[in-house]
């Protein structure tokens, strides 16, 4: 089943064809897992969306936990199925903090998920995301077009966390980014992108109004921790994220009258989610 959707980038419209995803029963078959398995993510992440994306790892069945203290992130690793480091307020207390729990989750061999969030808006957020990039080794990086861009060695563009690219515009970073850091590379947009070294994913799925709720980038990459920490494939356990993002995002839509109400319709969405919900409005081209 092909689906024709039209799709903004920001600079253009374009008609672009996309398949009902093969696979979204096994979107499905991830979520069941984190109910059944209810891996605990570690998170080290900001100040801004700490709540936010606790609340999104309960209602999947998830077991979050924020922790920065470098006196205890080497045991929090121990207990846990995935790290999600995520950049969004930084400090050099934080930041030693994420270099530690990364190398403890390297050495235990646990997925770690980066967000870098704001890359190209300073200096000092670039190179932290590159060093964190280089000594980290995350099993997946996950962030918009502009931050993407960034951390590739592209440039900037960002303002602030927000970005000025569309995803399809830095798909040949992403791809460089990848094949350099032997990573899955995730940018999420009006079309997010997943790629690795050999696939490219591209998801149709969501709503504009989600970008109008903060942390909504900050959730997926910690739903992101929860996947890939019950899927051996971190390609499609990014994927599959995106999946569930962007339909959990247009169903919430649907019930909302603005950004405030999404963010409750959301949680009760991620929540609530069907196999049927998937099965019928997933939009992937997949290769």
């Amino acid at each position: 089943i092909r689906y024709a959707v039209r799709i903004s980038d920001g600079s253009r419209g374009e008609l672009m064809q996309f398949n009902k995803l093969e696979g979204a029963d096994m979107v499905w078959q991830d979520v069941r897992e984190v109910h059944t398995k209810a891996p605990l993510v570690l998170n080290i992440t900001n100040y801004v969306v700490m709540n936010t994306t606790a609340n999104a790892l309960l209602a999947i069945g998830a077991s979050p936990v924020m922790a920065h203290a470098i006196e205890e992130v080497e045991d929090m690793v121990a207990l846990a199925g995935a790290l999600v480091i995520n950049i969004g307020t930084l400090s050099e207390p934080w930041v030693a903090s994420m270099r530690k729990a990364g190398r403890a989750a390297q050495q235990r061999r646990i997925p770690i998920v980066l967000d870098p969030v704001g890359c190209g808006a300073t200096p000092y957020r670039t190179s932290t995301a590159q060093a964190l990039l280089d000594e980290v080794g995350p099993t997946i990086v996950r962030g918009n077009a502009s931050e993407i861009r960034a951390l590739a060695g592209a440039g900037g563009g960002a303002r602030g966390v927000d970005s000025r690219q569309a995803p399809d515009e830095v798909l040949e970073d992403a791809q460089r980014l990848s094949r350099r850091s032997s990573c899955v590379v995730s940018v999420s947009g009006a079309v997010d992108i997943v790629v690795d070294d050999a696939r490219v994913a591209k998801i149709a799925n969501g709503h504009a109004m989600m970008t109008r709720v903060t942390g909504m980038g900050c959730t997926a990459s910690a739903l992101t921790g929860a996947l890939a920490a019950v899927h051996t494939s971190a390609f499609e356990a990014a994927r599959n994220v995106m999946v569930l993002m962007g339909v959990a995002g247009e169903m919430a839509v649907e019930r909302a009258a603005g950004p405030g109400s999404l963010q409750m319709h959301f949680l009760d969405v991620l929540h609530g989610m069907r196999e049927a919900d998937l099965i019928a409005r997933a939009r992937v081209q997949d290769g």
